[in-house]
């Protein structure tokens, strides 16, 4: 049992370096291998969480005289093991949809190639035992990012989309690289048992730097990881355009996965350092309110967008708020639900939005739509179901994890964080409805729209498995 963890890191590296090396000019093999890799992927996943114990490994990679050392390990925790599950069963019903979305593209072990690669870089993050391998990682799944979203990198947007994802995501690791560096000089360790053990044991920052300001900087420092990663206001300008990339690059990539690794990272350090000790500086409250505002900017701007996939990249950026601001208000559980729920309703909005592009013969505009209820029934049903969970019908997922983020902001007794919370639930309600009204519902007011079929059994099934 304990080298199924590193058989489930090391299997999307091995897949993506036989697509680069030796399958590069085998198209539908490159495929078939990458997507077989993500069900083992899944299936070794599910063994681990079925069996619910905490695991964990490492050995020294880098040893430095004076030093600790630098390790490369797994922790398996209920935080990690979550995160886990996220990842591989949405990578692979990602691999699945990409199997016929993507099957006349002409570079598509490339595609394929970068889909492993992003499944190992991310995977190395949510099972990091340190800030350094889940930093290293952390610049993988920036690379894999560059790579997807440019994967048209014939088209100018596309191109240009892809340099500036990477670009504005270097500016927050910047300050992430620096925040840990702080933060190893008042704790004296990099990894997360390290930093924990610091705290639980009496170790304070008041009994090591002159002020409270050079602990709070360097958890503010840290954040703009984060904030490049989950998008967070003013590092969102990338996620937006980052939708010039392949639909189910969107819904891993900018819905499920990556976009929350900066959320995840949070929540794997506030858990370390401990709700006590963060609860006595004033670094998390400017966390919450980025959060927030970011929120609410989204929320309309979503309001103003008519590209499917434009609004639900906005509505990404409103959720991640929402996940941001719970854990600025210490309640990084909250946070941790919110981002598991929407990880997958998310995702099947993005593929359903995928499915209707591809019907539609690309067609991202909702007002050339219309209709689709007839032709694309699954479709309508599914996305239908997606639409409930994010506006946080009761009964669904959505709901669930939204309230707990509101009874948070109500029980902290900011009541203008309650109020922006609240406000961006009937925002959400109001865009998403929209959209799902206009592209779906009355007469096709297209060509496009009055030609769309529902689409196959390898497009379909993936929904059907979200819903």
């Amino acid at each position: 049992m304990e080298s199924l963890p590193w058989l489930i890191l090391g299997l999307p590296l091995l897949t993506a370096a036989a697509i680069h090396l030796g399958l590069k000019k085998k198209q539908s093999l490159s495929a078939l291998v990458s997507t077989c890799s993500a069900a083992v992927t899944l299936v070794l996943t599910l063994v681990i969480i079925s069996k619910g114990s905490d695991l964990a490994g490492s050995f020294t990679w880098a040893s430095i005289p004076g030093f600790d050392g630098i390790e490369i390990g797994y922790e398996l925790n209920q935080l990690s093991r979550g995160m886990m599950l996220v990842v591989a069963g949405v990578g692979f019903l990602v691999h699945l949809f990409s199997l016929a979305y993507m099957k006349e593209d002409s570079a598509l072990a490339r595609y394929f190639c970068g889909l492993s690669l992003f499944m190992f870089s991310m995977t190395g993050i949510v099972l990091a035992t340190n800030f350094i391998m889940m930093f290293m990682f952390w610049e993988l799944v920036g690379l894999s990012s560059y790579l997807l979203i440019g994967h048209w990198y014939q088209k100018d947007s596309a191109a240009d989309a892809s340099k500036k994802a990477f670009l504005t995501n270097r500016v927050g690791d910047f300050g992430f690289m620096i925040g840990i560096l702080i933060l190893w000089g008042i704790t004296g360790s990099f990894t997360f048992n390290g930093i924990s053990e610091f705290f639980a044991g009496g170790g304070h920052p008041k009994t090591i730097v002159p002020s409270m300001t050079m602990f709070s900087s360097a958890i503010l420092l840290i954040f703009m990881g984060a904030m490049g990663k989950s998008a967070q206001a003013p590092l969102h300008v990338w996620l937006p355009d980052a939708m010039e990339g392949p639909t189910p690059v969107s819904a891993l990539i900018h819905a499920a996965t990556m976009v929350a690794a900066g959320v995840f990272m949070m929540v794997r350090f506030f858990s370390a350092v401990g709700i006590e000790t963060l609860d006595s500086i004033w670094g998390p409250d400017v966390i919450a309110w980025i959060g927030a505002i970011t929120s609410l900017l989204a929320a309309l701007m979503a309001t103003q967008q008519d590209d499917i996939k434009k609004i639900l990249a906005y509505s990404t950026l409103s959720q991640l708020g929402y996940m941001v601001m719970a854990v600025g208000l210490l309640d990084p559980e909250a946070g941790m639900f919110h981002l598991f729920t929407h990880a997958w309703f998310k995702a099947l909005l993005f593929l359903g939005s995928g499915a209707v592009i591809f019907a539609c013969h690309h067609e991202q505009n909702i007002w050339k739509m219309g209709g689709l209820k007839k032709t694309m029934p699954v479709t309508f049903l599914t996305f239908g179901i997606g639409t409930i969970a994010l506006c946080g019908v009761p009964g669904t997922s959505g709901f669930f994890s939204k309230e707990h983020i509101l009874e948070s902001a109500a029980h902290s007794g900011q009541w203008a964080l309650f109020g922006i919370a609240a406000l961006v639930a009937c925002l959400t309600t109001f865009y998403m409805f929209r959209l799902f009204f206009v592209a779906f519902l009355g007469n096709p007011r297209s060509d496009s729209a009055q030609h769309a079929k529902e689409v196959g059994p390898l497009m379909s099934a993936p929904l059907i498995a979200l819903a």
